[in-house]
C-alpha cells in the first residue's frame, strides 16, 4: 500500500497530478477541490496522503489532501453504486466537513446538488453513511501538503457539546433534528436542550 507521496507537483490538470518522486512521476487522481489547491504550486514540493486501487486491468492511485479525506473516499466506495470516479465527484462538490454535515441532518439535497449524482444514490448515502460520519479520523498536525479551508459548522460544535453532556451522537443528532438552520451554536444547544427536557 503507497499510504502517501511527497515530491515535485509536475502537473496538475482537470482530474490529476503528477508528483516526481525520486526520478518516477506519479499519476494521482484527485478531487476538482484538491488539484484546485495543488494548481499554484507548479515545481513545489507538496505531500498527499494516498490510496491504491488495485484492479485486475490496472492500478490507480489517488490523492486526498489528508486521513479524513481519504477515510471518506473509502466509506464513499463501499456503498453500492459509488464507484471512484463518483466518489471524486462528491469530493469534488463539498468539503468533507460539509459532507459529514450534510448526512448527520439528512440533507439529500446537498448530495443530489452534486454533478452527477441522482436522487436514489444521494439517499444511499446519506442512509449508508449516517452510523460512520462520527468516527472520522482527526487531522494530524502537518498531515497531508494542501492547504484547503476548513469550515466550522454550528452544528457540528453543538452536536459535540451535546456528546460532551453525556449523549449518544444519535441522541445528539435526534435533539437537533428541527433546529432552526443558521442558527448560532448557543441557541442549537437551548434548542435540543429544551426537546431534551420536554421528552424525559
Amino acid at each position: 500500500m503507497i499510504a502517501s507521496v511527497h515530491g515535485s507537483l509536475r502537473l496538475v490538470d482537470g482530474e490529476r497530478a503528477v508528483i516526481e518522486v525520486g526520478g518516477l512521476g506519479l499519476e494521482v487522481l484527485a478531487s476538482a477541490r484538491t488539484l484546485g489547491a495543488l494548481a499554484g504550486r507548479l515545481g513545489q514540493e507538496v505531500s498527499l496522503v494516498t490510496y491504491l486501487l488495485v484492479r485486475a486491468d490496472a492500478l490507480q492511485l489517488f490523492g486526498f489532501r489528508d486521513a479524513q479525506e481519504r477515510t471518506f473516499f473509502l466509506w464513499l466506495i463501499t456503498v453500492s453504486g459509488v464507484g471512484p470516479k463518483v466518489a471524486l465527484a462528491v469530493l469534488s462538490g463539498y468539503p468533507v466537513e460539509e459532507l459529514r454535515v450534510a448526512i448527520a441532518r439528512d440533507d439529500v439535497k446537498k448530495f443530489e446538488s452534486i454533478p452527477g449524482i441522482g436522487r436514489r444514490i444521494a439517499q444511499r448515502l446519506v442512509v449508508e453513511l449516517k452510523d460512520k460520519v462520527g468516527q472520522l479520523p482527526p487531522v494530524a498536525d502537518g498531515e497531508g501538503g494542501v492547504p484547503l479551508p476548513v469550515p466550522t459548522d454550528p452544528f457540528l460544535e453543538a452536536r459535540s457539546a451535546l456528546q460532551n453532556f453525556g449523549l449518544s451522537l444519535r441522541e445528539a443528532e435526534d435533539a437537533l433534528r428541527g433546529a432552526p438552520e443558521d442558527a448560532p451554536v448557543e441557541e442549537l444547544l437551548r434548542f435540543a436542550l429544551n426537546r431534551e427536557r420536554s421528552a424525559s
